[in-house]
């Protein structure tokens, strides 16, 4: 027989279709976020990174002037120190030099003549003496020429003068000492 369904035939409704545009731009808009976030958190650890490198470096520069200046004051005192090692040797030099001066003076010195006074400034000699003749008076000066000691000896002036009845010269001679 012959079946006839009088029953109103329910019909699924079938789901309406999300349009391919829309899932298109879901996708992209997935995508594009995912690309950013991505590339925000690589920029942001970048930056922290340099951040960081920049404290380290910052730190660094720091102790390096320390040791700058460290290097600057030790210069500073090696200079003061070659300064102060100079002079002491340059006094322990000129320390003996007047000694040495009036010995090779004195011994230089004729019978018949005797020193007044001596002025040694530097390497300047100036010696006021006083002699009984004029020969006495050469011959001192020509010794004075012939020490190794002393240069430029130069008789300055020779004057007669009368002393208790007796004539005299009284003469000056300026030399420069040789160290």
């Amino acid at each position: 027989m012959i079946k006839v369904n009088l029953l109103p035939v329910k019909k699924k409704k079938k789901a309406k279709q999300i349009p391919g545009f829309l899932i298109a731009t879901f996708l992209v808009t997935v995508a594009v976020t995912a690309v950013v976030l991505y590339y925000f958190y690589t920029l942001n650890n970048e930056v922290d990174n340099k951040r960081k490198l920049i404290a380290k470096n910052e730190q660094t520069i720091a102790e390096l002037d320390r040791k700058v200046k460290d290097v600057a004051d030790f210069e500073k005192r090696n200079q003061d120190y070659k300064a102060r090692k100079e002079i002491i040797e340059k006094l322990g030099k000129s320390k003996t030099i007047p000694v040495k001066v009036i010995d090779e003076v004195s011994a230089q010195l004729p019978t018949g003549v005797w020193l007044t006074a001596l002025d040694l400034r530097s390497s300047d000699l100036t010696l006021s003496c006083t002699g009984f003749s004029n020969t006495d008076v050469v011959n001192y000066v020509n010794n004075l020429k012939a020490s190794k000691m002393f240069a430029d000896v130069f008789l300055k002036e020779s004057i007669q003068t009368q002393v208790s009845g007796f004539s005299v010269y009284t003469f000056s001679i300026s030399l420069k000492v040789n160290s």
